[in-house]
This record gives C-alpha cells, structure tokens and sequence, in this order.
C-alpha cells in the first residue's frame, strides 16, 4: 500500500497529514508513506524528520489585491501553475501511489488535480469551517471529501455528500488531568487558571490588551494567569509591566513548551481560532474568548470562531473590536461565573471528534480497498 499526502505551508495543513500518516504506519508497518511539498515551507523539515519520501513542486498563490509588485508576483504565479502541474504530473508516474490525500496550501492543487486526471483515487481534508480555494475547486473532481467541521459543507459544491471527520488532535493533550497539571504547575486546586496566547511568533494586539489584562488583575488573587507572548512580543511586553512587580500567580513566558499541562490546567483560554486550536479546545473541553486573527486567507479564522460560539462554548472578540476594557470586561465576567464556564465547557466537549485519526484512516482504506 503507497499513500501519497500533498499538502503544506502552515502547520495546519502539514500536521493533519502527518497524524494520519503515522496512523497508518502504525496499522500498517510495511506502507510506503511520500509526500510533495514545497522546498522553501515548514513541510521541508517537518516531513523529512518523519523519514518519509519527500518530493518537491515549485508552486505559488494569487494575490488578489492587485499592486504593481503583486502584479509581477501573479505572472510568477501563473508560469508556476504551469510547471508544476507537469512536474506533479512526472512525480506521480514515478511513484505510482495508490491513494493520494491533499490536505490544503497551494501544493495540493496541481498535485490532486494530475492525480485525478491519472485515475490514482485522491481525497481531500478541509481543517477549517470556510474551505480554501484549494478545496473549493477541487471538491468536484476528487472521490472523496473529508470536513474537520460540517460548517464547511454549504460553501462547496459537491459529487458526493462529503465526511465529517474532525481534526487530527495531538493525543498527548488528553493525558493530563486538571488536579495532575495545576499540582505540576504549583497551582492551588480551587484557583481558576487563563491560559493565553497568539501563537508561536506572537500576536501584537493580543499583547498589547493583555498586558493591560495583567495590570487589572496583578496584585489580586482573581485567577491564575498564563500567557505566552510568542518571540517577537516578549521583550516588548516586559518592557510595559516593568513599572510594577508581577504578583506570583502571573506566569509570563515567551512559548509554551508544556501545552499539555497549560491547557488542563485552563479554565478559560484567550486565542486565536485556527482549525487545529478550535479542535484542540473542543477535545479538551475548554471555554474559551476567540479573538480571530484578520490576517488569514478569506478570514477563515471568524468562521472557525463562529463554529465555537454557535455551540455556546467560545464568546468571540473581532480584532477591529478588540480593547482593553472589552477584553476585561469578558474575562471578569467569565472567570467569577463557573456555571456558566461549565455550560461552555459541555458545549465544547459536545463538539469534540476524538476520533479523526480513524475516521481519516477509513476513508482512505475504502479508496484503496474500493469498497
């Protein structure tokens, strides 16, 4: 069995693929696993540390706002579209793959799209509520879509009534107890815990709201709080608490490096609303304040939110709306109101697909199997 995985750019496209590859590996030791990406993205070292066969394709997004130097970027674009669905094309023939799953990012275009038109079975997975451009125009072409959330399924037209199969969660997250990870962090039992952060480079805004957040409540016994400014925001936040002396239950930190234990023992997280995140929230069964980031292709991110909150399991903050006093406002509200973190909580978990792995697996069997 040669499963062929296409997909790449961020780690939400390169993370489910490389779950459920290793989900296969496991249930079958001897299938030979490839992969095409770029060689200039985080696939090209994620991929190959996973000793999997790697190929290559040069290929590059739209832009859709049209200024002169995007204008040059798009013939870039055009030309590439070009040679990289003949060099997809020759990759395939080679590897003669008896499956091939695209998982999102402009790599997975040309390579689906030469796959389907060599009758190899292919498969997509959307991680997200609003499908990429990728998956919207491919969505008619391949045998078989596969949704993180249903959401998804009234932007797309499609051949056949699509799966449902959730996001791949990172098992580690459900190993922890909320008792276990508040004594591993030193945290008395009956104090609640905010978990915030932006991701792993930061995030300006989330910083700056924060950091007047940590001001309200430092000095008081309200909460534990931990929040993680990302690399490039953690000096800069240093520098605008360096007038007052942090109170112990403020746990500032450049990264997270124990989210596993972090996200036990939360409460409440403060967030943005990538796929992989909401799914990670849903799993753990946390509440959560969703400040969607408005820099992410078709602001997918809002829909991503959106899903959370039509549970009743998130409370949602645009960016554009984003101030100090309504971030405080919600954290004060929340915090001090445990039946209505709870509710939030069971909404969550209502939403949860712990099962991705799997139900990702079955899907690709029945392509391979033909059954």
């Amino acid at each position: 069995m040669h499963i062929l995985f296409a997909g790449g750019g961020t780690a939400g496209h390169i993370n489910p693929a490389l779950a459920v590859a290793g989900y296969i590996k496991e249930k079958h030791p001897d299938a030979k696993i490839s992969y095409i990406g770029t060689k200039d993205k985080l696939e090209a070292r994620l991929v190959p540390e996973k000793n999997y066969d790697f190929k290559t394709i040069d290929v590059a997004g739209f832009q859709r706002k049209l200024t002169p130097k995007n204008i040059i970027r798009n013939i870039s674009a055009a030309k590439k579209a070009v040679t990289s669905s003949i060099d997809a094309a020759k990759i395939l023939k080679e590897l003669k793959p008896d499956v091939v799953v695209g998982t999102g990012g402009y790599v997975s275009g040309p390579v689906l799209r030469e796959a389907v038109k060599l009758g190899i079975k292919t498969a997509i997975h959307e991680q997200n509520a609003y499908p990429g451009i990728t998956t919207k125009m491919l969505s008619q072409k391949v045998d078989s879509v596969m949704l993180a959330m249903p959401e998804a399924e009234k932007f797309l037209k499609l051949k056949t009534k699509p799966i449902i199969t959730g996001n791949p969660v990172r098992t580690e997250l459900l190993s922890v107890s909320k008792e276990e990870a508040k004594a591993a962090l030193n945290i008395p039992v009956d104090m609640p815990v905010l978990l915030s952060f932006g991701g792993s480079l930061g995030a300006r805004r989330i910083n700056e709201t924060v950091t007047d957040l940590i001001k309200w409540h430092n000095g008081t016994d309200k909460f534990y709080h931990i929040h993680a400014t990302g690399k490039v925001g953690f000096d800069t936040m240093k520098n605008s608490l360096s007038d007052i002396e942090l109170s112990s239950n403020i746990d500032l930190r450049e990264y997270i490096n124990n989210m596993d234990v972090c996200m036990a023992a939360a409460d409440l997280v403060i967030c943005r609303a990538g796929a992989i995140t909401i799914s990670e929230l849903e799993a753990c069964a946390k509440p959560s304040i969703l400040i969607p980031s408005p820099y992410v292709a078709e602001n997918h991110q809002y829909h991503n939110a959106m899903t959370l909150k039509k549970m009743g399991a998130a409370e949602l903050i645009e960016e554009k709306d984003l101030t100090s006093e309504a971030l405080i406002d919600k954290v004060s509200y929340l915090i001090e109101n445990k039946p209505k973190l709870d509710k939030m909580s069971t909404a969550a978990k209502n939403g949860s697909i712990l099962d991705a792995n799997a139900r990702i697996y079955e899907v690709i069997m029945q392509l391979y199997t033909g059954a």
